[in-house]
């Protein structure tokens, strides 16, 4: 049993592995590229230290081609193929799928430091960027390396804009359009602006590509030079040398809406109502009138316009934009036309603070000119970190080694130290005070380059110093660390927090100007005049207009047509009803009216006779509440039930199952996953538990070091008078030992029988043993490492690739961990949770609804709309949906989705039943009675489930069902 696995376990000292098949990783093969001495541990360090390695290499003035076809050998993994003359490129390409490796020889003529790039094209996959990672003769380079990105294009679907029957104008989908380009490997954090060099000795080298996600057509790799824009001075002397003269009488302007590319989906038109400088303009009508703000954010995004110029010669270029989103720096662009930089200004464009709509004129009062032949061109604008790069990445680094040495400080202290005792902290961890200094320096530094490059101090600056000041205190007096060490954590967190926003570009574009030099450019709406009309407008309008509504409403009372209540966001309604009214509507005849509201309201409107038709992402507990109430219709009466549920698992429809009815279809499921920090449990000497019994093992190591296992916290509800489910953990674990929530088909709760009070015992026993805590933020403890290894829902993975960047690469998520069994296999099973579309029995058109509900959980229009959630607000807010189909295509990194589906296949469901609600709240109320109260945990939870019991039996009596 785990119990006797626990208390056996206090015995085994820190650092020793517990499991000999998950001991640590094997050295890195020594590199192949002998020339120059490269850094220490190749692969494991930074680019910026990888190029100091190789300071005095040279860069010979070359140029490399690597054919993709002439491949020397791939993985025989299905997919890789070549391909004759593809999209109009001569010749043959490689189609590279998105798992797999590719391997090529090339001969280097010439030692010395190359760029490497990429003619490449992005075919149809999930919609998300091209990743790929680098090793040359078998080896990493820079960690870097490891995540290449290549952008797929998108454009708006509709060249011109569409507006609703109110007139709206409705957000242009974005769709991709494909085409060959050419990249060079670069930071995709963007902490570096130029393109990584690489070093190759003399002689014949191997570059391998590994597809981490998406696939892609590649014609040639290429070994070539950097690109160097002369500056300014320079290239206005080329002009005229050229004999380049300035036009007259010329303003060519280009709304920012119009965009012809951009790198994401995520770079949709925006509508601005907030000011009066915009063009299109309207106070009460929704406008598409601007791009950008803050999706434009992200190193590496870009977008391009396309501009026509009547005559050759010199102009100069504006920007109509808006940044008054971040203080105490300012946004970056990279500007090029045609491909190319014009000159080196145009590497880092600065977009500085101020309220409100502008014009950035280029080289401000004396503005820059630009040579544009006759014709049309193509300008790039592009999101760098600019001056701000280096600056970041030190903080970066520094946030790195400030939370290894809270770890240091945990196995010693723990997270409660005694503030009187005397650890000597300075004597068992004898680098920590030179640590302390050097990371004091390293944001003074940085401090003092903020404020030169910004000009101003601002709350950018005041953590740094925060930070510093309280670095220096603990230096002074290491005596007084354990109890600063709460600040302590709360200012590396914040420290991660500065990393994660000062990564941050946003920028708004409303139109871009090319004119001539005379030129005087236009500022309709920028004045005090136009701002106070504007406001006034928009106050008045705000009496006659339905916030609630959401896109076309059906004014013909002769057409089919059904209300549909949403309870999420505005984006996700703009976006649920631009697809019903291209791909619902336009098909069945069914009109729909769409609202936003909330979803608190639903049962009081039901009772009200003023309730919808349907019912999209309510919980999983209320159809069933409502169907035993007779308020929610019984989907098995249409005849292609059967046929729809097979989209989604089993486990998905057990809690909308009643009585052998169901009475909704599921829209999510989740499920949790072991999340755990690579580095830290390496440190340990830790591998990844597979068993409960690896568990114990890995507590007592844990909890002598000072750190703890993250399980699902155990909470009150969110929101007050909110259904509490069954704790998750302990549902797992009942799960796995072969026991069940209720018996009898309902009638009785089985938590009361020897499976379900052992369980409880051992679930128990993990805090009162352990001391584990209750409730917490996982994902900070996890980024500091003070919770190296939980048990959390899957969609904390999307949280984790967001908030926590400093820690890429060091972390990973696998199946849970699971319990013997007789026979030797080892059960996994977990239990889901979710969201679910629901029709209620009042409906008058049941058909119209019911095709509707088919309509949005079908494979297409859950794919469709997971994509469209990622592109328009990131991989934050990747999809969670319960269709099988559409949960594979997704655009999840190949390896973590291989994880995530052999978890998934070992999901079940929880049913729900009259009373049911009862079993979360007692299973809370016993918990805490044995955990806090410290009474015997067989007595607490037999004394609560009888009270379930009385309300299952209650329930059942108000409901007219058998006992």
């Amino acid at each position: 049993m785990v119990l006797a696995t626990l208390g056996l376990s206090l015995v085994l000292p820190a650092g020793v592995s517990l499991q000999a098949d998950l001991g640590h990783a094997a050295a890195p093969e020594k590199s192949a590229q002998e020339e120059h001495s490269s850094p220490a541990r190749t692969g494991e360090v930074k680019y910026a230290e990888y190029l100091t390695g190789y300071s005095d290499a040279g860069k010979p003035a070359r140029e490399i081609v690597v054919q993709a076809a002439n491949y020397m050998s791939v993985s025989e993994t299905a997919g890789f193929k070549k391909l004759e003359s593809y999209e109009g490129m001569d010749g043959p390409s490689l189609l590279t799928p998105e798992s797999g490796t590719v391997e090529w020889t090339v001969d280097v003529p010439e030692a010395g430091l190359y760029n490497l790039s990429l003619l490449y094209y992005p075919i149809e996959g999930k919609s998300s960027a091209i990743e790929r990672s680098l090793t040359i003769d078998g080896e990493r380079p820079f960690k870097e390396a490891a995540y290449l990105q290549f952008d797929r294009i998108w454009s708006n679907e509709k060249a011109e804009m569409v507006t609703d029957n109110q007139g709206n104008d409705l957000r242009p989908r974005q769709v991709e359009a494909p085409r060959w380009s050419e990249k060079r490997f670069q930071d995709s954090d963007g902490y570096e602006n130029d393109p990584f060099l690489f070093y190759f000795s003399k002689g014949e080298h191997t570059i391998t590509l590994e597809s981490t996600r998406e696939p892609m057509v590649i014609k040639h790799l290429k070994l070539c030079q950097p690109q160097t824009p002369p500056a300014y001075i320079e290239a206005s002397r080329r002009y005229e040398e050229l004999g380049a003269r300035p036009v007259s009488d010329v303003l060519v302007t280009v709304q920012g809406e119009d965009a012809i590319a951009k790198s994401s989906p995520t770079l949709y038109p925006l509508s601005e109502r907030s000011s009066a400088a915009v063009t299109p303009y309207s106070a009460s009508k929704i406008k598409v009138n601007t791009i950008g703000g803050l999706n434009w954010r992200l190193p590496g995004q870009w977008m391009e316009w396309e501009i026509n110029v009547p005559e050759t010669g010199l102009y100069k270029i504006a920007f109509k934009s808006k940044q008054n989103f971040v203080r105490g720096i300012y946004s970056t662009r990279r500007m090029t036309i045609d491909g190319t930089v014009p000159f080196q200004e145009m590497e880092r464009v600065a977009f500085k603070y101020k309220n409100g709509y502008r014009l950035d004129v280029m080289g401000g009062n004396d503005p820059y000119l630009f040579k544009l032949d006759k014709g049309k061109h193509v300008l790039r604008l592009e999101a760098n970190l600019g001056e701000f790069a280096p600056l970041i990445r030190e903080v970066e680094s520094s946030l790195y080694r400030l939370n290894e040495m809270y770890r240091k400080i945990l196995m010693i202290t723990g997270t409660k130290p005694d503030e009187i005792r005397d650890y000597q902290l300075e004597k068992k961890i004898p680098n920590m005070l030179e640590a302390f200094n050097t990371e004091k320096e390293r944001l003074d530094s940085v401090s003092e380059q903020l404020i030169e490059l910004a000009g101003q101090s601002s709350d950018q600056i005041a953590l740094l110093k925060t930070m510093s000041a309280q670095l220096e205190e603990m230096i002074d007096r290491p005596d007084t660390i354990p109890r600063r060490l709460a600040a302590y954590k709360t200012n590396t967190g914040g420290l991660g927090t500065w990393v994660q926003k000062a990564r941050e570009q946003p920028l708004e574009i409303d139109s871009i100007y090319v004119a001539s030099p005379d030129a005087k450019f236009q500022k309709k709406g920028m004045g005090f005049g136009s701002k106070l009309m504007h406001e006034a407008s928009a106050f008045l309008s705000s009496f006659f207009t339905d916030y609630n509504q959401i896109g076309n409403i059906a004014e013909d009372k002769d057409q089919r047509t059904i209300t549909v209540w949403i309870g999420s966001g505005r984006d996700q309604a703009n976006t649920m009803k631009a697809m019903i009214d291209e791909t619902f509507t336009s098909e069945t005849g069914i009109n729909v009216n769409l609202k936003l509201v909330n979803m608190g309201t639903l049962l009081p409107a039901t009772l009200a006779g003023q309730g919808p038709d349907v019912a999209m992402q309510v919980e999983n507990d209320i159809p069933v509440n409502y169907a035993m109430r007779g308020a929610a219709a019984d989907l098995t009466q249409f005849d292609d039930f059967d046929e729809v549920k097979n989209r989604f698992r089993p486990s998905s429809l057990v809690p909308l199952t009643y009585e052998n009815g169901v009475y909704a279809l599921p829209e999510t499921q989740t499920f949790n996953m072991l999340f755990y920090r690579k580095d830290v449990l390496e440190e340990l000497g830790l591998g990844v538990p597979q068993t409960w019994d690896d568990v114990a093992s890995l507590l007592a190591v844990l909890s002598k070091n000072h750190m703890q296992l993250a399980l699902p916290q155990v909470a009150h509800a969110a929101v007050q008078g909110q259904n509490l489910p069954p704790n998750s953990m302990y549902a797992a674990l009942l799960f796995q030992n072969g026991g069940q929530f209720y018996r009898s088909d309902g009638r009785e709760s089985d938590l009361d029988s020897r499976v379900g009070l052992e369980t409880f015992k051992q679930w128990t026993e993990l805090y009162t043993d352990y001391k584990l805590e209750r409730e917490f933020d996982f994902a900070n403890r996890f980024r500091t490492g003070e919770m190296p290894i939980g048990i959390a829902d899957y969609t904390t993975y999307n949280q984790l690739s967001v908030f926590a960047p400093e820690i890429r690469g060091l972390w990973g998520f696998t199946t849970i961990p699971g319990t013997v069994q007789e026979d030797g296999t080892i059960n996994r099973e977990v239990p889901s949770g979710g969201q679910s579309v629901i029709m209620l029995d009042k409906a008058k058109d049941k058909e119209a609804a019911w095709a509707f509900m088919k309509w949005w959980t079908s494979d297409e229009a859950q794919t469709t709309f997971g994509r469209e959630m990622e592109g328009l607000m990131g991989a934050a807010a990747r999809y969670p949906t319960a269709n099988i189909k559409a949960l594979d295509s997704l655009p999840w990194p190949v390896a973590d989705y291989e994880s995530l589906k052999a978890q998934f296949e070992w999901v079940r469901g929880i049913p729900e039943v009259p009373g049911g609600y009862f079993t979360g709240r007692h299973l809370f109320n016993a918990f805490y009675k044995t955990v806090v109260g410290q009474v015997e945990a067989r007595e607490s939870m037999t004394d609560y489930v009888q009270y379930i019991q009385d309300e299952i039996t209650t329930k059942r009596t108000e409901f007219g069902l058998p006992q």
